[in-house]
This record gives C-alpha cells, sequence and structure tokens, in this order.
C-alpha cells in the first residue's frame, strides 16, 4: 500500500498529475484544488497518498495535507458519494471550510460541489457532525450552538428570527449562525430576536 510520494511533476492533466518517481511515473487523481497548488513540470511534489485496490485497477489519489485525505475518507461514507464527488467537494471547499459548513450546518455551501444536491448534502451534515472534530481546527462547541439554533429554527423561535434578519442585511449563512450562536450563549435563555440581533451585529463587527 502506498502512503506517501515523493518525486518530480511530469505533467498535469484535467483530474490527475503524473508523478516521476525515479523513473516511474505514477498517476495521482487529485482535487483540483490540489492540482492547482502544484509546482510546475519538473519540480519536486510531495503527495500524501490514499490507494483504492479493486480487482481490475489500482488508482492513486493524492493531498499535500492529512486533513484533506481525512475528509476524502469520510465524504466516501456518506450514501451517494465517491471518490468523484469526494474529490469534487475538496475542490470546490478547503478542509476547513467543509469543517464549518458541517459544524454549522450550512447545507448551501457544501451543496456548491458538483455531484451534491440538497440530500446528499443533508447526509453530510447529518452523518459527519459527531466524527470532524477529532482531526479538524473546527470548534466542536460550534457545532453545539449551532444544533441549538436548528432546533430554535424548528420552533420558529427569537434566534431563528435574528438569523434571518441578520441574512437579510446581507451576511451568509454561517457567518449569521455563528453570530447568533455567540449571541444567544452571551444573552442566555428568554433573550428576544431584537436583543439577538443587537449582539449578534456586535459580534460581526469585532
Amino acid at each position: 500500500m502506498i502512503g506517501k510520494l515523493k518525486g518530480v511533476v511530469d505533467s498535469v492533466f484535467e483530474d490527475h498529475v503524473v508523478l516521476d518517481v525515479h523513473g516511474v511515473g505514477y498517476v495521482v487523481h487529485c482535487s483540483g484544488r490540489t492540482l492547482q497548488a502544484l509546482p510546475r513540470a519538473g519540480e519536486a511534489a510531495v503527495l500524501l497518498i490514499e490507494t483504492h485496490v479493486r480487482e481490475d485497477q489500482i488508482r492513486l489519489f493524492g493531498f499535500f495535507a492529512e486533513s484533506e485525505r481525512e475528509w476524502f475518507r469520510l465524504l466516501q461514507g456518506i450514501q451517494g458519494i465517491g471518490t468523484k464527488t469526494a474529490l469534487a467537494i475538496l475542490s470546490t471547499l478547503k478542509p476547513s471550510e467543509i469543517a464549518h459548513a458541517v459544524a454549522l450546518g450550512d447545507k448551501a455551501a457544501l451543496a456548491r460541489a458538483p455531484g451534491v444536491g440538497p440530500r446528499v448534502a443533508t447526509r453530510i451534515v447529518t452523518e459527519l457532525k459527531d466524527k470532524m472534530p477529532s482531526f479538524t481546527a473546527a470548534d466542536p462547541s460550534l457545532a453545539r450552538l449551532a444544533a441549538d439554533i436548528d432546533a430554535a429554527d424548528a420552533a420558529g423561535g427569537p434566534a431563528a428570527d435574528a438569523v434571518s434578519a441578520l441574512m437579510n442585511l446581507g451576511y451568509a449563512m454561517p457567518q449569521a449562525h455563528a453570530a447568533i450562536a455567540t449571541a444567544a450563549r452571551s444573552a442566555g435563555e428568554g433573550a428576544t430576536a431584537e436583543t439577538l440581533i443587537r449582539l449578534g451585529l456586535r459580534e460581526l463587527a469585532k
């Protein structure tokens, strides 16, 4: 099993790179983000490798960071996501952005990736919310706070109104959720939507 390759970039294609390791050219499939960050042909590169072995083929997938490889592995555990879609997600979002989208329940951000519809985005958030903090920099408390806001959303409470108000002001869903989550923690139970909006705006202004 190959875990890492260190060699020279031979050529870069739309979905893979040929890495020359002591005269042997390895075809390594990568996300668009990784391919764009590769050095020019003839220069040295090191890639972490995920090896997939099947009866009829062996495929290598390359990553610069361990976090990217871990997301690649986790995403494939979701029904409807194979290697192609996992790479598409990693091409669209950085590992840290995926972590925040999962923590905040931002399905729209995940659905920006080709091949990821609302149903698959929902599965990603639901199934990975409790798994991803073990290897990412996402704050686990952020996920818990987002869950509290989701509960308020379902009940149509002040938090839901506050999030909606911030989004109407032009803030993205993750920003609005994070700000109101912090505001709700500061204000405590029973805070009105107006209070949460005021505190949320103060948080966004920092």
